[in-house]
């Protein structure tokens, strides 16, 4: 190996050693202390490594690929089509706005259309690495305004791909001009016939994901060697990147793609253990690598100018992303998380400088500002985002979130109790007093303090994480109950306890008959909706004060929920249908108080005391239930 490239990526390793715990101590975040080392560490400062083409660089690259491969796994259809509202509407609303206005300002400034529009829409793109990351770590990926933000970035991932197929059309007479000497393999074919070629490659991979990656590995998962499943992750990642690269298309588009292809097959969570760790090294390598690549000469040389178009650039794509989070609901401290966490231009962006430059629709001075500007709205968005968290936030009673590790979990029981929300306190209550004790594991710090000092042995951290379940004895424990209060953080849970842990009976809590459906695609059988014996509870105690017996109201009760049981099975095929969920709904609805009516019926002996309310008179004193 080299000896420059050790010398250089121990420079590296040491300016995140040093930057991101002073950054976090000043509570500005990770992502900014690698922006600072990297800038301290450039050409432009104390000069230890080059601004541009190191060994590291390339690397550290690796870690914006393997971020998109991990947003593609996420990417399940069915957690898709759940969100497709606000994916298409607040993604579309945020691209197309802020790419429109954007493309006016270029053009006023003397731009072509061709290269206006293609700036523009480069520029309306925001940092998926900055923007995830940053949430995450201050624990904000589950808020409203971390939902708006993961469904605009995806709409903007997705976006990359028309964007890359369009640029060759709006370069047609340049391209048709360019040397066939091209490093790509598709570089010197004219405008109509590289779109083509784009959107040909981009199904390849689709189809190779489905048809030769998913059955490679299941051959890989029968050998059952952990280290052999890492290096074929890791192969995939590469492979992936590299023949994107060759084609001429972003490498972090072909495995965001290969991720989303991924998303739905068996080994979907081993793919994502096995990947992370390495994902955040180089990830934040990548970060440094951005600090030490910003261009402070051609900031001297025109400061004026880079920093006009900066801020022109963050207060338009502000304004839309402020515009985009009211049209989608959000209240104003979630709105102000959303606008200036996204306001940035993201790692995309160098991808497509380089690209229009290489078509000749940007000169290389101009393709350097742009990415310059890139780098420098990059830098500027954890402070923002600290400037919000700091002195705007506060202002509007948000509490700030206490950021806490994950408990050590020293006690192992037969039952794992997932959330002690209203729900899971019932039945963990129930079972402690029946002689059961279970594994409790909460999110909610104050929550699990507060279950300590009321004598529970309640132990914080996340259980949709992998060793957090571990920890808890998943693998030895006989049931979990999912009784997380947020629908969609429980049926990750489950998801991921079927997977890993098949040894564990699941106990479902579901909000509603629609999460019930939910869980039901997924395989559950033993979901508990947690309004359905409450609301039936209430029934038979208001049944008892009219006059019922006790017994029949009691009896009344169980066969409603019975029936109602083997309606929702019935149900649940025609959710997605309106017109026919219904009309079955409806059906269903007349079927059960007919079943109802005959059980009165068959038992009228059950019922002599039943009050009718045409009376006026009371129910007589005593009856069961006063």
């Amino acid at each position: 190996m080299n000896h420059s490239f050790l010398q250089e990526g121990l420079i590296y390793l040491a300016a995140a050693i040093l930057f991101v715990p002073l950054a976090k101590r000043l509570g500005m975040g990770s992502v900014l202390g690698y922006l600072l080392g990297g800038i301290a560490i450039g050409p432009y400062f104390l000069g230890l490594v080059g601004g541009e083409g190191t060994g590291v660089m390339h690397i550290a690259e690796f870690g914006v690929v393997m971020m998109l491969f991990l947003t593609g796994l996420e990417l399940e259809p069915a957690h898709f089509w759940g969100m497709r509202r606000l994916i298409l509407g607040s993604g579309a609303l945020q691209v197309g706005l802020t790419a429109l206005l954007l493309t006016a300002l270029f053009k006023v400034v003397g731009f072509t259309w061709q290269a206006a529009l293609a700036v523009g829409l480069a520029l309306a793109l925001s940092s998926t690495a900055i923007v995830l990351q940053t949430l995450r770590e201050k624990g904000l990926d589950r808020t409203q305004a971390g939902k708006g933000s993961f469904a605009v970035l995806l709409f903007q991932d997705m976006s990359v791909i028309p964007i890359l197929a369009l640029l060759p059309l709006l370069a047609y007479q340049a391209v048709r001009d360019v040397s066939n000497g091209s490093a790509t393999l598709i570089g010197g074919l004219p405008g109509w016939a590289q779109t083509i070629a784009l959107l040909v490659a981009v199904n390849l991979v689709v189809l190779a994901g489905r048809f030769v990656v998913a059955p490679f590995l299941r051959f890989i998962g029968r050998i059952q060697l952990r280290e052999l499943f890492t290096i074929s992750a890791l192969f995939i990642v590469m492979g992936a990147a590299y023949i994107m690269e060759q084609v001429g298309l972003s490498p972090a588009l072909g495995t965001f793609l290969a991720g989303i292809v991924l998303a739905n097959s068996e080994y979907r969570h081993e793919l994502e253990s096995d990947i992370e760790p390495f994902k955040g090294i180089l990830l934040g390598l990548f970060f440094i690598s951005v600090g030490a690549s910003i261009n402070f000469g051609l900031l001297m040389d025109r400061p004026l100018t880079i920093i006009a178009i900066v801020l022109a650039v963050v207060v338009i794509k502000a304004f839309v992303l402020f515009l985009t989070g009211k049209a989608t609901g959000l209240t104003f401290d979630q709105n102000l998380l959303f606008t200036l966490g996204l306001a940035q231009v993201g790692e995309f962006a160098f991808v497509l400088f380089s690209f229009m430059n290489q078509l000749h629709l940007l000169s290389a001075r101009v393709a350097d500002a742009m990415m310059g500007v890139t780098a420098l709205s990059m830098t500027v968005t954890p402070i923002l985002l600290l400037i919000n968290e700091r002195l705007i936030t506060p202002r509007f009673g948000v509490p700030e979130k206490e950021e806490k590790e994950a408990d050590a979990i020293d006690l192992h029981h037969p039952v794992i109790l997932a959330g002690f929300g209203p729900f899971g306190s019932t039945v963990g209550r129930f079972l402690r007093a029946n002689g059961i004790e279970a594994t409790i594991l909460d999110n909610d710090s104050d929550r699990v303090d507060l279950l300590r000092r009321m004598g529970f042995k309640a132990f914080y951290g996340d259980a949709t994480r992998i060793d957090i379940l571990k920890a808890a004895g998943a693998d030895k424990a006989r049931i979990l109950i999912a009784a997380i209060g947020t629908p969609g953080i429980n049926h990750d849970l489950i998801e991921k306890a079927r997977k890993l842990f098949p040894n564990l009976t699941i106990m479902a809590r579901a909000e509603n008959r629609f999460d019930a459906y939910d869980l039901m695609d997924k395989g559950v059988t033993d979901i508990y909706r947690e309004t359905l014996d409450t609301s039936v509870r209430l029934g038979i105690d208001c049944l008892v004060k009219l006059g019922h017996r006790r017994h029949s109201a009691y009896r009344a009760g169980q066969n409603f929920i019975r029936y109602d049981e083997a309606a929702l099975q019935k149900l649940a095929q025609h959710r997605h249908d309106q017109s026919r969920y219904i009309f079955n709904a409806t059906e269903q609805i007349r079927l059960q108080e007919e079943l109802l009516a005959n059980d009165r019926a068959a038992n009228p002996s059950l019922h002599d005391h039943a009050w009718d309310s045409s009376r006026q008179d009371r129910p007589p004193e005593g009856e069961p239930g006063k």
